[in-house]
């Protein structure tokens, strides 16, 4: 109680412990077939040169949402990408460096967003979140919890569109789902859950890349989301 009772002391928040605030981007995107996640050499002690998800310090100006925003354009030089927030992450012996608090990020890049040249200047590299290497600190658990964010939202909430090139086919987003999931989906149900939402609309392109008969492409119209905010598959 003496904390309180002496809350409104000049020196009650100077006489508190101070330490640094970070945070650590989970940044997905599909790659080789596969939902990836970047990781980058560490460029210092502890650790120097171990598998590391990638991140920074929160400056005094900025708010924790801005701070993941800065590094994440800071490393691939995307802005307005899609991402929530995962949590707090503040187990007293997380960073053998110091005491630091993080708060961890996901990030959904889609896969023809041209950032390997400048990320491969940190050495970063994609890695298949099915083939993840022993990882440091608590970054094992960052993306555990990501993973299983990104699970909770991917049927309720069009949020698997910000991993897929503007137009698509309707396999391309059930696989994309089944990497997410873990787990495969019945391909009838899915098609029509999917085209029933207004969202979804289809082009006059056909792929026939991916296709021997060539499938219909789709987009996903952002407008006619918000205007319902309605989305389930």
């Amino acid at each position: 109680m003496t904390d309180f009772i002496n809350s409104t002391s000049g020196g009650f928040y100077a006489a508190c412990d101070r330490y640094p605030v970070s945070v650590d981007c989970i940044i997905f995107s599909l790659h080789g077939g596969e939902l990836s996640v970047l990781l980058a050499p560490r460029r210092f002690e502890p650790k120097l040169g171990a598998p590391s998800l990638m991140g920074g310090f929160v400056k005094l100006t900025e708010t924790l949402d801005e701070a993941a925003s800065r590094v994440l354009s800071e490393l691939t030089g995307l802005d307005d990408v899609y991402m929530e927030q995962v949590g707090a992450f503040g187990a007293l012996d997380r960073d053998p460096g110091d005491r630091v608090i993080s708060v961890a990020y996901y990030a959904l890049i889609k896969s023809d967003a041209a950032i390997d040249r400048r990320v491969g200047g940190y050495g970063a590299e994609w890695v298949s979140v099915m083939s993840l290497p022993d990882l440091e600190f608590d970054h094992p658990l960052m993306i555990e919890r990501a993973l299983a964010a990104l699970r909770r939202k991917v049927t309720r909430e069009p949020v698997a569109f910000n991993l897929l090139p503007e137009l698509f086919t309707i396999a391309q987003v059930q696989a994309l789902c089944e990497k997410i999931l873990g787990e495969p989906v019945d391909k009838r149900n899915f098609r029509r859950r999917l085209l029933e939402n207004e969202c979804v609309e289809a082009t006059d392109k056909i792929d026939k890349l991916t296709s021997r008969r060539g499938a219909t492409m789709y987009r996903f119209n952002k407008d006619s989301y918000n205007d319902t905010l309605k989305f389930k598959i």
